[in-house]
């Protein structure tokens, strides 16, 4: 009976504050995580046609190469943004007209609409999108013919660009921009000044060119519909709700209890952990029952002797997944249970054993279990134990579980412990 009720709440214990940990961590992190990536980087080029300022006589090809546009964009929601992005564009002469040779760089701030968004495309589609932008800069006209020099300009910029969805990662691209100068003191083609007053330049670019998306969430803004956003919002007050649960009934909810199997009647602090003063893996109230119910006169040893009885018994185990040598999150706290008896009892050594199931080669298996015997062994020692009183067995294939079955499999796929 005692080893019975003893085992079975230590087994709780085990796993109890690793497990909680774990799940109050991907909750909270679920909160607070961002829903959508908002950072992007755009890649555009086509072509180009100067529609004024031009020296009569002088003209360019109705489309005329070259031009490139780079672009940093930044999404402050599904629906609006902004963007930094340079252009370059050359201009020469068209067949049968004077030659001539000129360059247009600028740089621009602009704002975005996603329309696709506003009047929400995803309705009907989750490949098709389209923004609006525009905004305003400044640019340099150069040209080594006519004036020979560099004309600085402000200039305002409005363009529209439809999207093809390739991948949460890439989208297919096509945008045509307008942009006009103000205050251009010569014609695109460097051979006159211009005429027209304080706007002068009108220049058009055709492109098409990919978007990558930078973040980590794995869906960007550009196509995130209201759909999407609800049932972020719907995942975001379950989650809330979930972890204002108390599950043990310990007067901490979920959301913050770092143990929340905790045994039904145990004092706990303000984390929802077992109060465990001498740090021995075993509540006090517990190891205070334990004592009052089963000790025999004069054993002031029995919650160690309990414990050893645990650990020797095969209560204590670390798991594995199938062909890995690391240990599962889950379980790592069998680990922490046996540096906590080591470290309070300096004078004991324990065995390290290591199996596998049955799947695989017999040699291979072998050294696997020596693996994980190794991995656990090392997480002993970076915990502060000294690596003299662990001693790594490498016991190979457990045959004891039917090898056809996956969940007997996981049970033999394990790490255990006798303590000496």
């Amino acid at each position: 009976m005692k080893k019975k009720l003893a085992s079975a709440s230590l087994l709780i214990l085990a796993f109890a504050a690793n497990a909680q940990n774990m799940a109050t961590t991907t909750t909270q992190s679920s909160i607070d995580k961002e829903p959508y990536d908002k950072w992007s980087i755009e890649l555009n080029g086509g072509i180009n046609k100067p529609t004024r300022t031009m020296t009569p006589g002088y003209s360019t090809a109705t489309l005329n190469p070259f031009h490139a546009d780079l672009g940093v964009r930044y999404m402050f929601n599904p629906k609006f943004g902004v963007k930094f992005d340079v252009g370059y564009d050359q201009f020469t002469e068209r067949d049968d007209t004077p030659d001539f040779e000129s360059r247009y760089v600028r740089a621009s701030v602009q704002g975005v609409v996603n329309i696709g968004r506003a009047l929400n495309f995803e309705t009907w589609t989750n490949t098709i999108g389209v923004l609006a932008h525009g905004g305003i800069g400044v640019a340099q006209l150069s040209t080594e013919t006519g004036y020979g020099g560099q004309d600085y300009v402000g200039h305002g910029i409005l363009g529209l660009t439809g999207q093809i969805k390739l991948s949460n990662r890439v989208a297919l691209t096509g945008d045509l921009t307008g942009i006009v100068n103000g205050r251009q003191n010569w014609n695109f083609d460097g051979m006159g000044s211009t005429k027209t007053g304080a706007f002068d330049g009108v220049l058009l670019n055709a492109s098409v060119g990919l978007t990558f998306y930078l973040g980590k969430n794995g869906k960007h803004a550009d196509w995130v519909g209201e759909e999407d956003r609800y049932d972020e919002l719907e995942q975001r007050v379950g989650l809330i709700e979930t972890g204002l649960l108390d599950t043990d009934k310990d007067g901490v909810a979920d959301l913050y209890d770092l143990e929340p199997n905790s045994i039904t009647g145990v004092a706990v602090n303000t984390k929802g952990q077992s109060i465990d003063t001498n740090q021995n893996g075993v509540p006090d109230e517990l190891e205070s029952y334990l004592d009052k119910t089963y000790a025999k006169k004069g054993d002031n040893n029995l919650t160690n002797n309990t414990v050893e009885e645990l650990i020797n018994g095969g209560y204590v185990n670390v798991y594995f997944d199938f062909n890995s040598s690391k240990p599962t999150n889950a379980s790592l706290s069998g680990v922490d249970f046996l540096v906590k008896y080591l470290k309070n009892n300096p004078g004991k050594s324990a065995d390290i054993i290591g199996y596998a199931d049955e799947i695989g080669n017999s040699s291979y298996n072998t050294e696997l279990s020596r693996k994980r015997a190794e991995a656990v062994k090392k997480v002993a020692t970076n915990a502060g134990i000294d690596a003299s009183r662990l001693n790594v067995i490498a016991n190979g294939e457990d045959t004891s579980v039917n090898k056809n079955s996956k969940e007997a499999r996981q049970i033999v796929r394990r790490v255990t412990f006798q303590v000496k």
